[in-house]
Parts: C-alpha cells; structure tokens; sequence
C-alpha cells in the first residue's frame, strides 16, 4: 500500500469521511499534549526543579523527539493499535464508525481535563476504537482479542513495575546519599530531575504518538486497501513529523491543573523523590513501548509517585487523589467505549 505524503493528500482530498478522521485524529493528538503530556513534567514542577511555564516547554519540544525517534526504531505499538480491532467490510461505514470513535475520545478527554482529574487518552483511544469496531460488526467480533489483550498485559505492567521501579529507584538513591547534606544535594537533583522529566516527555511522545499514528494508519489502510490488515507497513516520515507537531502544540498550550493534581496533591515530594519518579516511570515507559504494549503514561507515572511515597510512608500518599484517579481508569473503559459504540450507530445511521 503507498503511504507516501502524496497519495495520502489525494485520498484525504477525494473522502470527506477520511478527511474528517483525519481531522478528528489530529484533535485528539492535540487534545492528549494538552492534557496528558503535562503528567511528564508534573514532579518538576511540583518540587520546584522548574518553573511551570520552562516545564512546558521542555515537555513540547521532547514529545516531539520521542514521536520521531522512537517510532523510527521502535513502531510495535502503533501496529498493536491498528491491528486492535477489525473495521472491515463497508469502507464508508467503517470510516464513518472510526470518525465516532474519535468523536467520543475528544468529548471524554476535555471533560476529564476540565475537573482537573489526570485521565488516560491512552485508554480513552482503546475504548472508543473498540466500543465503534463492536457497533460496526455488531458484536465481539469487531475486537482481536490476540492484540487487545496486550492491552491488559500493559495494565499489569505499569502497575507493578511502575510502582516497583519508583519504590526502588528512590529506596536506592536515598541509600546512596543518606550521608550526605540534603541541603548540597538539592542542586544536583534539581538538575538531574530536569533531566528525569525530558525523559518522561521523551517517552511519552514515544507512546502516545504512536497510538494515534495507529489511527491514521488504520483510516489510510480504510480507503486505500478495503480495509485489509496493516502487517508488513512502515509507517512514512511525514506522519511522525505531522503528529509530533500537533503533539507539540498541544503540550505548549499547558495543563497546570493536571500537573497540580499529580506533582503537588498526591504525594509531597523532595527533588530526589521527583527524579526517582521521573526515572522510574520513563523506565517503566521504554520497556512497555519495546515490547509493543500500549499503556497509559498517565497510569505509569501516577504508580511510579505511589511508589516513590511509599518508601517514606503509606500515609506520605494523598488517598483521596489517588481514589479519584483509580475511578477515572475504571470507568474510562467502559464509559469511553459505550460513548464510542453510541456515536458509531448514531453517526452511521446519520450519514
């Protein structure tokens, strides 16, 4: 299948069903930098490494990096994603379904960033895809469960070795330096967690950019294959370069609630803590994102600063917050994919 900028252009150009998915797409994109890059630089701010405006900034400029570096090396996550969920059969119906999936992400995500809860466009885009594909085929076999449950994998992942990699990093660098003057140590931590949070926006655009250059993907193969699989594709220069950008953007216009509810509501934190979260949850990210397993960077660094706060005490954890983020996960999936699986028919029965 060609995958290069021009033929892209003249499929876009030529179905108004794919322009708008593309659309959608790049809103969501921009939507996630928004709303979800912030959780990577959340712990600098909060433990006043960086100002929030200088954090940002970093944070556009290394999600941008880690869209085009990454997937370059590494583009497992985005095949998992396109692979996912069967939208064969009707083009036009299947492009029409993906365009309410999208639809249903945008609507979920803003009215999380709006309460200020941290919430997971990772998981938001694997509902609604999934809930639109059940809608599509009218039933479970809109679903592959061979590579969605490489979602559930990820699941487990981020949670236990997140929360084992921020437990152990800070448990070990508070080890190493426990007989040093904390009050000599503080610049070099503050300068190493500025370094631990360009990681995690590294990693994050290495993820999330993936995700959504997996949406793209499965609309071009849509219109440009009848709806065959993606195996075999590389996905081309121009549209890691497109959707760093838009990601990019999005991380510039902030997220100072988000970064607010993860780096100074959950756990109050010391700069060696905010670089032991930072690393763990980057670490977390690059082994999730070499195995192919979608996960949420929001869940991964939420677990990581549980960790690094409890080493200094359970009760060092803010519970109410974390309760808030626990119930947004839980009912992302199946509130996201029912928003998705109404739009799918409600959009197909419109137009």
């Amino acid at each position: 299948m060609d995958l290069s900028l021009g033929f892209f252009l003249q499929q876009v150009t030529t179905s108004p069903a794919l322009a708008v998915t593309v659309l959608l797409t790049l809103s969501v994109i921009f939507v996630n930098g928004w709303t979800d890059a912030p959780n990577a630089i959340a712990t600098v701010v909060g433990t006043r490494a960086m100002g929030v405006n200088k954090a940002i900034i970093m944070a556009a400029v290394f999600n941008f990096l880690g869209v085009i570096v990454m997937t370059a090396f590494n583009a497992t996550v985005a095949m998992t994603i396109t692979n996912m969920v069967n939208f064969g059969g009707d083009d036009h119906q299947a492009l029409i379904a993906l365009c309410a999936a999208l639809f249903a992400i945008v609507i979920w995500a803003v009215a999380a960033w709006w309460f200020g809860i941290p919430t997971s466009e990772s998981h938001a885009l694997i509902a609604g895809i999934s809930g639109a594909a059940i809608a599509l085929q009218g039933g479970l076999g809109g679903i592959n469960g061979a590579e969605w449950i490489k979602v559930i994998y990820g699941l487990v992942v981020s949670v236990i070795l997140g929360f084992a990699m921020g437990y152990g990093v800070c448990w070990l660098t508070g080890r190493l330096c426990r007989n040093m003057d904390r009050r000599k140590t503080r610049g070099f931590f503050q300068k190493a967690q500025v370094v631990g949070g360009a990681a995690m926006a590294f990693m994050h655009g290495a993820q999330d950019g993936q995700k959504f250059m997996g949406v793209l993907l499965l609309g071009m193969v849509l219109v440009g294959s009848g709806g065959s699989g993606a195996e075999g594709l590389i996905l081309p220069l121009w549209m890691m370069l497109l959707c760093s950008v838009v990601m990019g953007v999005g991380t510039s216009v902030g997220g100072k609630k988000i970064i607010k509810s993860v780096g100074m509501d959950m756990v109050k934190m010391e700069t060696y803590q905010g670089f032991s979260a930072d690393v763990a949850g980057a670490l977390c990210l690059l082994c999730s994102t070499l195995w192919g397993l979608p996960v949420s960077t929001t869940h991964t660094k939420t677990i990581a600063v549980m960790g690094v706060g409890a080493v200094k005490r359970l009760s060092a954890i803010n519970l109410q917050v974390v309760k808030d983020m626990a119930l947004t996960w839980v009912l992302t999936f199946p509130g996201c994919g029912l928003i998705g699986f109404v739009m799918a028919k409600l959009f197909m029965f419109l137009f």
